[in-house]
C-alpha cells in the first residue's frame, strides 16, 4: 500500500509540473499573433484629385498652403492621398478659361465666380446646392443672403467687403486732406496733392477689369443716389447710358490727374507704385490690400466713397461679396469636393486664411480683428450710405472696362462710349 500511496504522488507531481510548464506556451499564442498583426503593412491609401479655379494669382502663396493642409487632413483622417491641382488664371483670362472648361469635358470641381453671375451659373447647370452645407449655419445673415439665389445657398462667400478707393492716409495728412464727401471737394484735393508735388491718382490699367472699377462706383452713386430704376429699365431695353454720362465728370478727373505709364501697369505693379507713395488715391478695392502691405508694412491704408456730384448723398461705398466658391454638381469627386467648400469655413484653420488675405471676416468661425481700413467703409455702411453692388451682364461689365482703356488712350469719344454701351446691353438682354 505504501509503494502505491508514493506512486500516486509522484504521478501527481509529474502532472503538476508538466502543467506548470506547458501553461505558458498556451497564453503566449494570441500575443503572438498580435504582434504578427500589427506588423502586417497598414492599407495603402486612396488616390483622389480635385481640381480648383480661382480668380485671385495674388492670393496664390495663401491659398496653397491651405490646400496643403487639407491634403495633410484628409490623408490623415481618411487614408487618402489627394492631390489638388489649384489654377489661378490672370483676372483678363479668367472668365474665358472657365468657360471653355466648363462646356468642355474637364470642368474644375471648385471655382470661384462673382457673386453677381451666380444666377447665370446656376441656371445652366454648373453650380451644385450647398443649402444643407455645415458652413451655411457658420454665415452672417447679410453675408448669406449674397449667395442665397430663389432660396438656395449656391457657393461659399469669401471676399464680401464694403469698398470705395484706397488712399495713402500719411500723404493726406501731409497735405492737411481729410477724404471728399463732393466732386468738388475732390476737385480741390487734387489741386492740394499736386501744389504738394504729389500725383493724385494711381492709374494701372493694363487689365481692363482695373479702369472698369470706375465704372463700377461711379455708376452705383448716381444708380443708388438718384436713378434707382436705371438698371431694371436698361435690362427692359428702356433706358441709355446717356442718362449717366455724368460719370465722365469723375472719370476725366481721374484719367487727366495720374500717373504715367497707365497702359503699361498692370494691377499687382500698380499696387506695389501705390504703396511706395508715387500716387496718393488708388480706384481699387481693399482686396489689393495684401500686395500693397507686402511691399510696404507701414502703409498706412485708407478708404473713401468716390464722390460722383456735389450731392453727398450720392457719395457711398460699394457693399458687396465680390468673390464666391461653387462647386460643379458634376465633380467625380462629390465628397471631397463639398469637404474642401465646408474648410474654407473651417473653425480652426479659416481664421489665418482670411486674415492673410486681408478678407473681412464673414461668418461666426472667424476670430480675428478685421483690418483698420475696414472701418473707414463700415462707417459709411453705418451712416446708410451704402448700396449693392450692381448686377449687370458680364459682357456689359467687361466691355466697360475695353472701352475705357480705348477712351483712356484717346480711341473713342464720350459719345461712342455712350452709344456702343447701350447696344451691348441690348445684345446681352437678347440672350437672356
Amino acid at each position: 500500500m505504501k509503494k502505491v500511496i508514493i506512486c500516486t504522488m509522484a504521478l501527481l507531481l509529474a502532472f503538476a509540473s508538466f502543467a506548470c510548464t506547458a501553461t505558458p506556451a498556451t497564453t503566449t499564442e494570441p500575443a503572438a499573433q498580435a504582434t504578427a498583426q500589427a506588423e502586417e503593412p497598414a492599407a495603402a491609401p486612396r488616390e483622389a484629385e480635385l481640381n480648383i479655379m480661382m480668380s485671385f494669382p495674388q492670393y496664390m502663396d495663401q491659398w496653397e498652403t491651405y490646400c496643403n493642409q487639407f491634403e495633410a487632413k484628409v490623408l490623415a483622417e481618411q487614408n487618402i492621398k489627394l492631390t489638388i491641382n489649384l489654377e489661378m488664371p490672370s483676372s483678363d483670362q479668367y472668365e474665358s478659361v472657365l468657360q471653355a472648361r466648363l462646356t468642355g469635358d474637364d470642368a474644375p470641381d471648385l471655382y470661384t465666380i462673382h457673386r453677381n453671375n451666380l444666377k447665370v451659373y446656376n441656371e445652366a447647370g454648373n453650380v451644385a446646392d450647398l443649402s444643407d452645407q455645415p458652413f451655411v449655419a457658420k454665415l452672417y445673415e447679410n453675408v448669406r443672403e449674397t449667395v442665397t439665389v430663389d432660396g438656395k445657398v449656391l457657393a461659399v462667400p469669401i471676399e464680401s467687403m464694403a469698398w470705395g478707393v484706397l488712399y495713402n492716409k500719411a500723404i493726406f495728412a501731409d497735405c492737411g486732406l481729410t477724404p471728399p464727401k463732393t466732386l468738388d471737394d475732390l476737385k480741390n484735393i487734387v489741386t492740394v496733392l499736386e501744389s504738394k508735388g504729389y500725383t493724385p491718382f494711381m492709374l494701372a490699367f493694363q487689365e481692363q477689369w482695373v479702369p472698369q472699377l470706375m465704372t463700377a462706383l461711379t455708376l452705383g452713386d448716381k444708380v443708388s443716389g438718384e436713378l434707382t430704376d436705371w438698371v431694371d429699365r436698361m435690362y427692359a431695353d428702356a433706358g441709355s447710358y446717356e442718362e449717366v454720362r455724368e460719370i465722365f465728370d469723375v472719370i476725366d478727373l481721374i484719367m487727366q490727374h495720374g500717373t504715367d505709364r497707365a497702359m503699361e501697369e498692370g494691377s499687382q505693379a500698380g499696387a506695389a507704385d501705390f504703396a511706395n507713395g508715387k500716387a496718393a488715391i488708388f480706384v481699387q478695392g481693399t482686396w489689393a490690400a495684401g500686395t500693397i502691405l507686402e511691399t510696404n508694412p507701414d502703409f498706412q491704408l485708407g478708404v473713401f466713397a468716390l464722390p460722383i456730384n456735389n450731392d453727398e448723398n450720392c457719395t457711398r461705398v460699394n457693399l458687396s461679396t465680390s468673390t464666391t466658391l461653387a462647386v460643379h454638381p458634376s465633380s467625380k469627386e462629390m465628397d471631397l469636393a463639398l469637404e474642401f467648400a465646408n474648410y474654407v469655413l473651417d473653425d480652426n484653420d479659416s481664421s489665418a486664411l482670411f486674415q492673410s488675405c486681408t478678407f473681412n471676416p464673414i461668418a461666426t468661425c472667424h476670430t480675428y480683428e478685421a483690418a483698420s481700413w475696414v472701418s473707414d467703409a463700415s462707417a459709411y455702411v453705418a451712416a446708410g450710405r451704402a448700396y449693392q453692388d450692381l448686377v449687370l451682364p458680364s459682357a456689359v461689365t467687361d466691355e466697360q472696362g475695353k472701352l475705357l482703356q480705348e477712351y483712356y488712350v484717346g480711341s473713342i469719344t464720350v459719345d461712342q462710349f455712350i452709344a456702343r454701351m447701350d447696344e451691348v446691353f441690348k445684345q446681352a438682354n437678347a440672350l437672356n
